[in-house]
Parts: structure tokens; C-alpha cells; sequence
């Protein structure tokens, strides 16, 4: 019972986060809006017993991909008064209400679900040893193509910052 309250924690968090980094208009906070829904993803990893996908989730989302954005907004340049600051309107006020509402009718829904259990899961899920298995034998090519998606971004800021 306490993995399903910690579920919807979790979830909620980072629904949450994912849904206030979408209405911000201000970067900055939007980015760090979007690492706190990141942790919110490594808490759901950490439920589904894989912990290692979890750390790797901090580390590399949190961590290494947000540094890359933050990297960006601040090669934009941004004076204060190009920032919108965001205020509370009843529009946003709405919406909010209608997600909680619309969350409520989920919970009730499937608190009325028959829950049943997960298949058995391999002996090394969410090991380093099997998620490097799965990345360098099923998953390579995808693998590559993304650090070379990667590479390209870095390459396009360097280029883009130089220009002047």
C-alpha cells in the first residue's frame, strides 16, 4: 500500500513540475522547473526497483542535459527586461483547477481497478550489467545516433557563440 501513495507522490510531482516548466515563460525557472520533475522521474525509477536507472536519471537529466539548456539560455543573452515575469490570472487558475479535477477522476477510476502484479523481471534489471547489455547490444544503434545528435548540439553552441 505504501508503493501506490509513493506512486502517486512521485507522479504527481512530476506531472506537476513537467505541466508549471510548460506555463512559465521565464527560461531559467522553467528549466529548473524541469529538474525537479526529473527527480520526480527517478523517484518512479527507484519504485520499479531499478536504482541505478534512477542515479543515472539524476546524473545525466539533472545533471549533464541541464547544464547543456542552462548552457544555451545563457549563450541567448537574456536581459532582465527581455524576461516576461509571471503572474497569477484566472486562466491559470482554471486550468489548474480543471488538471485537479481531472487527476481526482483518475485516482478514482483506478483505485477501482483490479491491481494485478507485474511479471517476474530479469535477475539483473536496472543493474549496471544490464542496462550496459541492453544499451550495447540491442539498443546500440539508437545509442549512437543520439550521442552523435549530441555532438552535433555542442558543435551548433560552439558555432553559435563564436559568431560575434
Amino acid at each position: 500500500m505504501s508503493e501506490t501513495i509513493f506512486f502517486y507522490i512521485f507522479a504527481v510531482i512530476s506531472v506537476g513540475m513537467v505541466l508549471l516548466m510548460i506555463f512559465q515563460t521565464n527560461p531559467i525557472v522553467s528549466a529548473l522547473y524541469l529538474v525537479f520533475g526529473f527527480f520526480g522521474v527517478a523517484g518512479l525509477y527507484v519504485l520499479l526497483s531499478a536504482p541505478f536507472v534512477a542515479v543515472l536519471q539524476v546524473l545525466v537529466y539533472a545533471g549533464a542535459i541541464m547544464v547543456l539548456f542552462l548552457f544555451v539560455l545563457m549563450l541567448l543573452n537574456l536581459r532582465k527586461e527581455d524576461l516576461v515575469y509571471d503572474r497569477l490570472n484566472w486562466r491559470k487558475i482554471g486550468v489548474g483547477g480543471v488538471a485537479i479535477l481531472f487527476l481526482g477522476f483518475l485516482a478514482h477510476h483506478f483505485t477501482r481497478i483490479q491491481i494485478q502484479p507485474f511479471f517476474d523481471l530479469p535477475e539483473n534489471f536496472g543493474t549496471p550489467e544490464g542496462v550496459g547489455r541492453l544499451l550495447f547490444t540491442t539498443y546500440l544503434i539508437p545509442f549512437e545516433l543520439v550521442s552523435i545528435l549530441l555532438l552535433v548540439a555542442i558543435i551548433g553552441a560552439v558555432v553559435l557563440g563564436k559568431r560575434q
